[in-house]
């Protein structure tokens, strides 16, 4: 039997995602990227394999993307993460328009026409506005980030936050919590900060129709409310924001295949022969 299985596997900055596809997600495995990118990718692999209840011959195709895709050994193609998003966010909101991607150490935003990425913006310059930002001004309140978007929430007079720089931004806290400010109305004025730097970069793009917000901070609930206030309009989130790149590269993975098929000329993918726990012999 031929294989039939797709495998899409996402390095970023803080997490690490993997898909197996076939006609529905079979397996999905999430956990944080360590420095050991080519023995964490295998680890991972082989969790999604055991979930998925096959072997890494089954696999057909593997696509790499994200931040250390290049360091997939296993994989048969790298595949830019811009592509993989929009790909990924397409297959699971077909009428989507925007995607707006906050991750740990960058944010970026993808305009999707006639069912293609048409044009992209992105800032990995500066770690303001992601969830980076949003761990370091955590551990100055003392709170739990995932605590943080149901708190800011609960404002009844949110602050202004001026300063787009981390460092600055997290003295412009201990400022006004000195000051007796309400952690809800700081953390209410962080979320209104980012949501509006997000909304500038995201505007370039000409923001039109559906709005899907990916990425770790999507799972903020403050952080999605704040995007709808200043977007004037509905955020779709994803039931798991972190997938959607895993997700596309698997399916670019697919179309590959069953492009070359079409076409008289089936890939040859690597070797599958391997168990994929001799990767780390």
């Amino acid at each position: 039997m031929e294989p039939s299985f797709f495998a899409g596997i996402d390095i970023g900055s803080t997490m690490t995602k993997v898909i197996i596809f076939n006609n529905g997600i079979l397996a999905q495995v999430i956990g944080p990227t360590g420095p050991e990118h080519r023995r964490l990718a295998h680890k991972v692999m082989e969790e999604a394999l055991v979930q998925a209840g096959i072997e890494f011959k089954d696999i057909a195709y593997v696509v790499a993307t994200g931040y250390g895709r290049i360091n997939v050994p296993f994989a048969d193609k790298q595949i830019t993460e811009i592509s993989c998003h929009g790909k990924g966010v397409m297959h699971l909101y077909p009428s989507v328009r925007t995607i707006l991607d906050i991750g740990g150490q960058d944010a970026k935003g993808i305009k999707i026409t006639n069912g293609r990425v048409s044009d992209f913006v992105m800032n990995d310059k500066c770690a303001a506005g992601t969830g980076r930002f949003l761990e370091v001004i955590a551990e100055t309140l003392g709170i739990d980030i995932r605590q943080m978007g149901e708190m800011s929430l609960r404002s009844k007079n949110s602050v202004k936050i001026s300063n787009t720089c981390t460092i600055f931004a997290e003295q412009e806290v201990i400022s006004n919590l000195a000051d007796g400010v309400q952690i809800e109305d700081i953390l209410a004025g962080l979320h209104d900060a980012i949501a509006g730097r997000a909304f500038r970069m995201a505007s370039k793009l000409k923001i039109e129709g559906d709005v899907v917000f990916t990425g770790g901070v999507a799972k903020n609930i403050g952080m999605v409310k704040a995007l709808e206030d200043h977007l004037g309009r509905h955020v779709y989130v994803c039931e798991e924001p972190l997938i959607t790149g895993a997700l596309g590269a698997a399916l670019l993975g697919r179309e590959r295949v069953n492009k070359a098929i079409q076409k008289g000329k089936p890939l040859i993918s690597k070797d599958r022969r391997l168990d994929p726990t001799s990767f780390f012999k």
